[in-house]
C-alpha cells in the first residue's frame, strides 16, 4: 500500500502547529490507555442501581456457579463491558480514519451519514423480511453503510473542486436527513417494526445477544487491520495529495482501504449496538491533543480511548435516572454535543 519512501514527519503538518504532545511513546500510550480502560471497567462492574464493592464484583466474577441476584447483575455488566470495549474501539478508530482521509476535523460516522445508512438498511430488513438476528443485521449494515459512504462521497465530488471538508459534511447531513425521514415513516406506519427497532435505534450496549457476537468478530478484525494499517497514508494525506504522491504514497489505494476499513467498522458497530453518535468525533480529538498529529499514534490512542468513553457513558446512564437507565447512545450525544460546539468555536477562532 505504501512504498519505501520516507514518510512525512507528522510534526510538520498544519494540524500539528502549536501542539505540545505529551504522550509520544507508543508504550506510554498503551500503558495509559490500558489503565484508563481498567478504571472504566471497574466502575462499570460496581456502579449502577445496585452498588457493589470491588471485592463483591470480583468474587462473583470468579464464581461462575453462583445463582444469586448479585451474580446475575455482575454477569449482565460483564456483557455490557465486552460489547462496550468492542463497539467503542470500532467507532473511535473509524472516526479517526474518516477525519484523516477527508481532512475534515468534524468528520464522524454519524455526521457523514454512514451510521444512518446502516440504520436504514437494518430497519428495511426488519420491515420487509422480519430480520431479528445480529449476523443478518451486520450484513445489512455493511450494505447500508457502504451505499451511504459512496453516495456522500459522490455527491461531494460533484463540486468543481472535488470532495471538500464542507461539502462532505453537507452531503452527509443531507443523506442523514433523508434516511432519518424514511426510518421515521416506517416506524410510524408499522408498530411491529417500531417494537423491534426502537431500542436498537438509540444505541445501547445492554441486552445484546452474546451468543451471536463471535460470528461478527472476524468482520471487526478486518476493519481494525485495514484502519490501523493506513496511519502512514493518513500522515501523507495531511500534506495534500500532490506532496503525498511525491513521497511515494499510492493515494487512491490508500484512501480506498481507509474508507473500506472505516465503513466496515461503522457497519459492524451499528449492527451490534445501534448507531452511537459522537464517539468517533470526540475521542480522536482528545487523543490528538495528548499524542500530537501522528495518525499512527492517534489510531492507537483511539483504539484504547473509545472503549473508555462508551463504558463510562453507559455507567453514567445507569445512575442519572435510577432505577431506569439512559441508553449509551443518548449519553454519548449529551457528552459529544458540547464538544462539537467547542470544536466549531475553536475552528472559527483560527
Amino acid at each position: 500500500m505504501t512504498s519505501t519512501a520516507t514518510e512525512p514527519r507528522p510534526a510538520a503538518t498544519a494540524a500539528g502547529r502549536g501542539s505540545t504532545p505529551r504522550l509520544r511513546s507508543r508504550t506510554t500510550i498503551v500503558a495509559v490507555g490500558v489503565l484508563a480502560i481498567a478504571v472504566a471497567v471497574l466502575l462499570s462492574l460496581t456502579v449502577g442501581a445496585v452498588m457493589l464493592s470491588p471485592g463483591q464484583a470480583f468474587s462473583h466474577l470468579l464464581d461462575t456457579r453462583s445463582s444469586s441476584q448479585e451474580a446475575a447483575i455482575v454477569g449482565s455488566r460483564v456483557d455490557r463491558v465486552l460489547v462496550g470495549l468492542l463497539v467503542g474501539a470500532a467507532v473511535a478508530v473509524a472516526g479517526a480514519v474518516l477525519q484523516g482521509v477527508t481532512r475534515n476535523p468534524l468528520a464522524d460516522p454519524s455526521i457523514l451519514g454512514i451510521n444512518s445508512g446502516a440504520a436504514l438498511a437494518v430497519i428495511l430488513g426488519i420491515y420487509w423480511f422480519d430480520v431479528t438476528s445480529m449476523p443478518v443485521y451486520l450484513w445489512l449494515g455493511l450494505i447500508g453503510a457502504g451505499v451511504a459512504a459512496a453516495l456522500v462521497y459522490g455527491i461531494a465530488s460533484l463540486g468543481p473542486r472535488g470532495p471538500q471538508p464542507v461539502t462532505m459534511a453537507l452531503a452527509g447531513a443531507a443523506f442523514t436527513a433523508g434516511a432519518s425521514s424514511v426510518v421515521s415513516g416506517i416506524m410510524v406506519s408499522s408498530s411491529e417494526t417500531l417494537e423491534v427497532f426502537r431500542f436498537w435505534q438509540v444505541g445501547s450496549i445492554s441486552g445484546r445477544d452474546m451468543d451471536a457476537l463471535p460470528a461478527v468478530l472476524p468482520v471487526f478484525a478486518v476493519g481494525f487491520v485495514l484502519c490501523l494499517a493506513v496511519g502512514g497514508v493518513l500522515n501523507a494525506l495531511a500534506l495534500g495529495d500532490d506532496l503525498a504522491r511525491a513521497l511515494g504514497q499510492r493515494i487512491l489505494l490508500g484512501r480506498g482501504l481507509a474508507w473500506l476499513g472505516a465503513v466496515v467498522l461503522c457497519a459492524a458497530a451499528t449492527a451490534v449496538a445501534g448507531p452511537i453518535a459522537f464517539v468517533g468525533l470526540v475521542v480522536p480529538h482528545v487523543v490528538r491533543l495528548l499524542v500530537g498529529p501522528d495518525h499512527r499514534r492517534i489510531l492507537l490512542g483511539s483504539l484504547l480511548g473509545g472503549p473508555v468513553l462508551v463504558i463510562l457513558a453507559d455507567t453514567l446512564g445507569r445512575v442519572v435516572t435510577p432505577p431506569s437507565e439512559v441508553s449509551v447512545g443518548i449519553m454519548t450525544a449529551v457528552i459529544g454535543a458540547p464538544v462539537l460546539v467547542l470544536l466549531v468555536r475553536r475552528m472559527g477562532a483560527r
